[in-house]
Parts: structure tokens; C-alpha cells; sequence
């Protein structure tokens, strides 16, 4: 049961957490204090006491009953609770979040809590500890680029980004990252281990600039899960495409960017969405478009052929392992048998809610990409076990007929889901227990492919 709730943790995508910059913490102030007595009232089964800090609208989904259920799931998993560890802080205006390093029997767990501009707990949730810090890799030059902060989106969604820009005289071209499944910060952060900052600083020491934001559902997810009117209309639109749109729009105000050389990589269910990213920014004059281990199978099949996957590494099922397997496999069934007339349901199906479902069912990636005309990239790790290389060949299947020399693949035979390298069968923790970053022959593939692909843009403006 261990190894499918690792694996939760790792792929729920509609979590409530935010992001930041992490500070360095001590463990004292009065934030610090309110989230250890919130893991002290746990550790000792005080449910009522737990919810002594909360908000008004976390007091209306996570009440005393709740807090017990998941403090019964943990413990079930992890053994039983020895010690607080230590305590580190982010912020992310008007969010304060406290991380409470936990140590179970079996494992340690960081539990993450959010507080609201009032210092009341706005998110709570339990995530793996982060292990040792990020080390940038070995290729990138941070003298030949530099950073600054920049804000995607309007209204009320604005989301804190970093565009990465080379020295030098410009206009580049760029490259805007799309985030997989997950609430992700703008990093893709798992464990000490941040892919798209590689991909960044990569790409800009080889004269690529490179926009990256926090994710939507994670600077907001204590926003959207207030407004529940809003969270039961949630869409992957809303979650991923308006976002990713933004983030080409505002690339093209930037005078240190060649707006007709912007491009876009999705990884995982965002390049799974980079057929309807296409679709829906047509007008944009994207020069290109980069899959990095897309999806094109249903992603409710996936999660289970995940959970199998991942459950019977050691070779065994337990009967709580084949409990929990039969638990997704009727949540699939129920999003297989979903009906339009089912938007007024309140449900929450696999950590979603049903229009969320009902936008990915209606959505067909292998269709949709046989109508982009601008240039395409897909690459997959032979390893990975989250994206399968079925995927990748359904992407040469539906690309190699209609679009030609306009495309190119890169399966890599050694690469996991997050293009790290390794040996044997892919495992999560190869994600949060070993630090790793992304192959440099991958940064060296798309940097040249993204180059080679903004000469045909080049020759049509003159």
C-alpha cells in the first residue's frame, strides 16, 4: 500500500498548495508555531483541535471527521508518528505556506500549510520531503544568461513566472514550458530535483530564452477550492491552456524575444494538450511546438495502469494494494459512463472534479495533432512508466503521414518520465530520493532542433 501512496503523491494534480521561494526557516515565529501545534493536535488524535486555525472555507471541507480520515490514511501507510523535524517556510503574496518535516515510523513526510493574509490555514496537505537541494547541472553557464521576474496571465489569474534570457544581442528565440499534471510551481519541482529550471538554464546558456510560471491550481488552490461553483466547472482549459497562451502573448511584448520565433514544450499531460494549446492559439503565430512524453491515451486508463505498475514492483499484491486497485478501477468506470447532464454533480472523481473529466473525455490528441502545420518535436524516455512508449508511436502514427520532414522523434532508450537517466525499471523514487538532472543530450536536441526549426520562420519574413 506504501507504493501506490508514494505514487498519489507524486501524480494528483488538483491539489491544494502554493509556491514561492523558499526562505530559509528556523522554526520560530507565530506561523511556525500554528503549524506545529496544527501537526501536534494530529499526532494526538485531537481532531477538533487541528482545525483550531482554519478558514472559513477549509472549516466547510475539512472538518474534524476529515482531518481524522486523512490522518488514519497516513499513519496506515507510514507507521505510526515519532517527531516533528524541521521547518522551512515559503511565500507566495498573499500566501504564507509552512513546511513541518514529519518523521513515521517507516518514512518521513512533510506536511505543507498554507496561511491566508488573516494568519489563518488556508490549504493543508501532506507531500514527500524534500531531500538535499537542487544542484544545476554541469551544462549550464549561469554567465551567459540572466533572470527576471515576470507576471503571466491578467485579471484574476496572475501567475509569478521567470523568463530566462541569454546575454548578448538579441532577439532570441523561446521556448515557454507547460507543466505536467500536478499542482507544479514554475521549476516542476519533485523532490531536490527541478526539470524545467535545467531546461532553462540549459537551453539559455545555448541562446534560447525561456519563460516558466507557477501553475494555476497552485498559486490559487486555496481560491479555487473556496469557490466551489467555480471548482465543480474546473476544466483542463482553466487549468493548463489559458495559462500556457498567456505565457506566448506575453513573450511577444518582450523586446529581448523574436516574436515570430516563440515556441512551446509541453511535458506529460501538457504535452498531451499541445494539440489544443495549437488549436486554441492559432492566431498567435507560434513557430513551433515540443511533447515531451505526451500522453495520447485517456488519462483516467493511464492512472490506473500507473497505480498497477507502480503496486507490483516487488513482484506481490497485497489485499490492500488489490482494495485500493479495485477502489480506482470503479472511479474509472464512472468517468468512462460520465454524461454532459452530470455537470451539476458536486462529485470529486480521482481528486477532480466531473467537468474536469468530461473536458479530457471529449478530447482526442492523436486527432487534433494531425491538424498543426507548424513544426513538432516528440521525445520520450523508454523507461518512463507514466507515459509509455504506446504514446510515442501513436504520435509517429498520426504525425509521420500528414506533416512529413516537418516533424521529428527521439525515443531514448535510458530516460525516465522526467528524461533522467537511469538503469532497470523506472521506480518513483527515482523522482524524490535521487538527484538528478535532465540528460544533456536532450537540452542539446531541442536547442538544436529549435534553431533549425526557426529558419523556415526566418526566410518568411523576408
Amino acid at each position: 500500500m506504501r507504493k501506490i501512496f508514494r505514487l498519489l503523491l507524486i501524480i494528483s494534480f488538483l491539489c491544494i498548495c502554493l509556491a514561492g521561494q523558499i526562505s530559509q526557516e528556523t522554526g520560530k515565529g507565530a506561523l511556525v508555531a500554528k503549524a506545529r501545534y496544527l501537526v501536534g493536535a494530529l499526532s494526538a488524535n485531537n481532531f477538533k483541535g487541528a482545525i483550531r486555525d482554519f478558514d472559513a472555507a477549509m472549516l466547510k471541507v475539512a472538518g474534524p471527521e476529515k482531518m481524522a480520515e486523512a490522518w488514519k490514511m497516513v499513519t496506515g501507510k507510514l507507521g505510526a508518528f515519532k517527531k516533528q523535524g524541521d521547518a522551512r517556510k515559503e511565500q507566495q503574496a498573499p500566501y504564507d505556506i509552512v513546511f513541518i518535516t514529519c518523521e513515521f515510523e517507516k518514512e518521513m513526510l512533510d506536511i505543507r500549510v498554507t496561511f491566508d493574509k488573516e494568519k489563518h490555514i488556508a490549504g493543508f496537505h501532506f507531500v514527500p520531503t524534500q531531500l538535499g537541494s537542487y544542484q544545476p547541472p554541469a551544462y549550464s553557464s549561469p554567465g551567459l544568461f540572466e533572470e527576471k521576474d515576470v507576471i503571466v496571465g491578467s485579471g484574476d489569474w496572475l501567475l509569478p513566472g521567470t523568463l530566462t534570457i541569454p546575454k548578448g544581442n538579441g532577439p532570441f528565440p523561446a521556448l515557454v514550458l507547460v507543466h505536467g499534471s500536478g499542482a507544479n510551481d514554475r521549476d516542476e519541482t519533485l523532490g531536490s530535483n527541478k526539470p524545467f529550471k535545467d531546461l532553462a538554464w540549459g537551453l539559455a546558456s545555448r541562446g534560447i530564452a525561456v519563460l516558466r510560471y507557477e501553475k494555476r491550481t497552485r498559486v490559487y488552490g486555496a481560491k479555487l477550492k473556496g469557490d466551489q461553483e467555480f471548482a465543480n466547472s474546473f476544466t483542463v482549459g482553466d487549468e493548463t491552456i489559458e495559462d500556457a497562451l498567456a505565457a506566448v502573448i506575453l513573450l511577444k511584448t518582450e523586446n529581448a524575444i523574436d516574436p515570430k520565433k516563440i515556441f512551446v514544450l509541453g511535458h506529460s499531460l501538457g504535452g498531451m494538450l499541445i494539440p489544443r494549446i495549437a488549436a486554441e492559439g492559432k492566431n498567435l503565430d507560434i513557430a513551433g511546438f515540443i511533447i515531451m512524453a505526451g500522453a495520447t491515451r485517456k488519462f483516467e486508463d493511464m492512472f490506473l495502469e500507473q497505480t498497477n505498475y507502480v503496486a507490483t514492483l516487488d513482484g506481490s499484491l497485497s489485499e490492500d494494494e488489490k482494495k485500493q486497485i479495485a477502489e480506482i478501477e470503479k472511479s474509472v468506470k464512472k468517468i468512462k459512463a460520465l454524461k454532459k447532464s452530470d455537470l451539476q454533480s458536486q462529485e470529486t472523481i480521482l481528486m477532480a472534479p466531473v467537468s474536469y473529466w468530461l473536458d479530457l473525455n471529449e478530447y482526442d490528441p492523436v486527432k487534433v495533432v494531425k491538424d498543426i502545420r507548424q513544426p513538432i518535436l516528440v521525445l520520450q524516455g523508454a523507461r518512463d512508466y507514466q507515459v509509455a512508449t504506446e504514446d510515442f508511436e501513436n504520435w509517429k502514427k498520426a504525425l509521420s503521414p500528414s506533416t512529413g520532414e516537418n516533424t521529428d522523434f527521439k525515443l531514448y532508450p535510458m530516460l525516465n518520465h522526467l528524461f533522467f537517466e537511469g538503469k532497470g525499471k523506472s521506480t518513483p523514487d527515482e523522482y524524490m530520493k535521487i538527484r538528478e538532472n535532465i540528460a544533456e543530450y536532450v537540452i542539446n536536441d531541442i536547442a538544436g532542433w529549435l534553431k533549425k526549426s526557426s529558419e523556415p520562420v526566418i526566410k518568411s519574413v523576408k
